[in-house]
């Protein structure tokens, strides 16, 4: 059925994700525009991916996502300790920065230990690790443009908007 969430379809949602084990909310999209995702082309973690399969519009769903289907677990060799003149004035602990490759990709790095010579940083993802749990709504399922699956992503009402 065409309205039927599945691969290569693009999803519309609202959805709020929160932490399993203290129910704290770490992300929503109930604030600003609904999310909007192209299913299969590894732009949403899997887990959030596979419990939305076979929803309609207009469908609501509750779901806990395990870590191996989400960020991944907490990798203790994404801890890297680098000299402290490579970091900005001012930086916390607790605080993200974004930390730019060779390549152009953009990672970001938070801040764990502060020392004299040296600032600590985890470059695993803040959610490795955690059960997420995500309320989502269902606002619209269409077929992807053969443009989107080209391009792997969903466009926009707008069309297409490469920088």
């Amino acid at each position: 059925m065409p309205d039927t969430i599945d691969r290569d379809m693009v999803v519309t949602v609202h959805y709020r994700g929160t932490l399993a084990e203290t129910g704290q909310e770490f992300d929503s999209s109930y604030d600003e525009a609904p999310l909007q995702f192209l299913v299969g082309h590894g732009q949403m973690i899997s887990g959030f991916e596979e419990e939305l399969m076979g929803a309609r519009t207009g469908d609501k769903r509750t779901f806990t996502v395990e870590p191996e289907k989400a960020y991944g677990f907490h990798d203790p060799e994404g801890l890297q300790v680098y000299p402290a003149d490579r970091f900005p004035e001012g930086i916390e602990i607790g605080m993200t920065i974004e930390a730019h490759l060779n390549d152009g990709r953009v990672i970001p790095l938070q801040v764990v230990e502060i020392g004299e010579d040296a600032v600590t940083v985890d470059l695993n993802h803040k959610l490795a690790g955690k059960e997420l749990t995500f309320e989502v709504e269902v606002i619209e399922v269409r077929e992807a443009t053969t443009e989107e699956l080209h391009h792997g992503h969903a466009h926009g009402p707008e069309g297409n908007h490469h920088h």
